[in-house]
C-alpha cells in the first residue's frame, strides 16, 4: 500500500501541537526524529524529551489532498506551520526491508547473536537466537555488546544467573546457552518479562531454568553472576540491592553508563568488590567486579 509522509520541522514547545494537529487531519501515525545528531541518554525519571531541532512525520494514505490536509494542519495550530514538506513512501515489502537491516552478531570467536530468519555463521558456536521485539536487547547496542565480549571469556558451568532489567532476556540466555544452570529474570516492564520467556522458547530452553519477576516480586535469591545493563543512576540506586542479590565470591557485570559516569558507579561499590579494569566502545563503558567473601 503506497503512503505518503509529511515531514514538518519543529522545536520542543510546538511538537505536541502539531503532533495533535497531524492525527486530526488523519496521520496514520506520527514520529519524531533527531534533525541535529543531538544525543538524549539518560533522560529523568518519567520524562519524555525531544531534541531541540526535531523532525516530526506525519504518515498518510497515498490518497489524502495534500493541499486540504495542510490547510487543515496549518488551522489546528495558534502558530505559523513550521517549514514543511510532503514526501511520497516507496511501496515496498517492508517486512522483508526491516529483516534486511539485521545481521548475525559476533560477540567473539564462539559466541553469536542471529536472527531466528538467517542461518548462523558458525553452527559449531553458541549460538542466541534473538529477533528484534518489544523489549531492548538484540546484541547490537555497545553496551550489550560489552557483556557478551565478557561473558564469552567466563566459565559459567552451573553458575545461577539474575538478569537484573533483562529487557529481551539475551544475557541471561546467552549464559543458559553457554552451561549456565538457571536464570532469575528482573524487569520493571512485563513485557520485558514476556520478551524473555519468548525468547528463551526460541532458543529452546527447558522452562524450568527460567523465572521472572518485577522487583517488587522476586523472591529472596542470590546468584554466581548478576547482569545489570541499564543505566548509571539505576545502577548507583539499586546498590544496596545488586550488592544483596551477589553472593560473597560472585560478579556483578554492569553495562548501560557512560565514561563520564563510571566512577561515580564504581564509588557505590566500591565497600564490597573489587573491579577488573573497565571496557569501553566509544562512550560507553562495561564494569566487572567480584564481591569479596569477607
Amino acid at each position: 500500500m503506497p503512503w505518503l509522509q509529511l515531514h514538518i520541522h519543529s522545536d520542543p514547545e510546538k511538537a505536541e501541537a502539531i503532533e495533535d494537529a497531524l492525527l486530526s487531519a488523519g496521520a496514520a501515525s506520527v514520529t519524531f526524529q533527531d534533525r541535529a545528531d543531538q544525543p538524549i541518554l539518560e533522560p529523568a525519571l518519567g520524562e519524555t524529551p525531544l531534541w531541540q531541532l526535531t523532525r516530526i512525520t506525519g504518515l498518510f494514505d497515498a490518497g489524502v489532498d495534500t493541499r486540504e490536509a495542510t490547510s487543515t494542519i496549518a488551522g489546528e495550530l495558534v502558530f505559523p506551520l513550521p517549514e514543511h514538506h510532503w514526501e511520497q513512501l516507496e511501496d515496498k515489502d517492508w517486512q522483508r526491508e526491516w529483516m534486511r537491516d539485521y545481521k548475525p552478531i559476533q560477540c567473539s570467536e564462539d559466541l553469536w547473536i542471529c536472527p531466528s530468519w538467517l542461518e548462523p555463521p558458525d553452527p559449531t558456536a553458541t549460538v542466541v537466537q534473538m529477533d528484534p521485539g518489544l523489549a531492548f536487547g538484540t546484541g547490537d547496542h555497545p553496551s550489550t555488546l560489552l557483556c557478551l565480549q565478557w561473558l564469552a571469556k567466563q566459565n559459567v558451568q552451573d553458575a545461577s544467573i539474575i538478569d537484573y532489567g533483562c529487557g529481551s532476556g539475551i544475557l541471561g540466555i546467552a549464559a543458559l546457552l553457554r552451561g549456565a544452570n538457571e536464570l532469575i529474570g528482573v524487569d520493571i516492564d512485563p513485557q520485558a518479562l514476556m520478551a524473555t520467556r519468548e525468547n528463551c522458547h526460541r532458543n529452546h530452553i527447558d522452562p524450568s531454568r527460567i523465572s521472572v519477576y518485577l522487583p517488587d516480586q522476586m523472591p529472596d535469591a542470590t546468584a554466581d553472576l548478576l547482569f545489570a545493563n541499564i543505566l548509571a543512576g539505576p545502577l548507583v540506586e539499586l546498590a544496596p540491592t545488586l550488592t544483596r542479590l551477589t553472593r560473597p565470591g560472585g560478579k556483578l557485570c554492569m553495562a548501560g553508563l557512560l565514561e563520564a559516569q563510571r566512577e561515580a558507579v564504581i564509588c557505590a561499590y566500591a565497600a564490597d568488590f573489587d573491579f577488573e579494569p573497565p571496557r569501553r566502545q566509544g562512550e560507553w563503558v562495561q564494569l566487572a567486579a567480584t564481591r569479596r567473601l569477607g
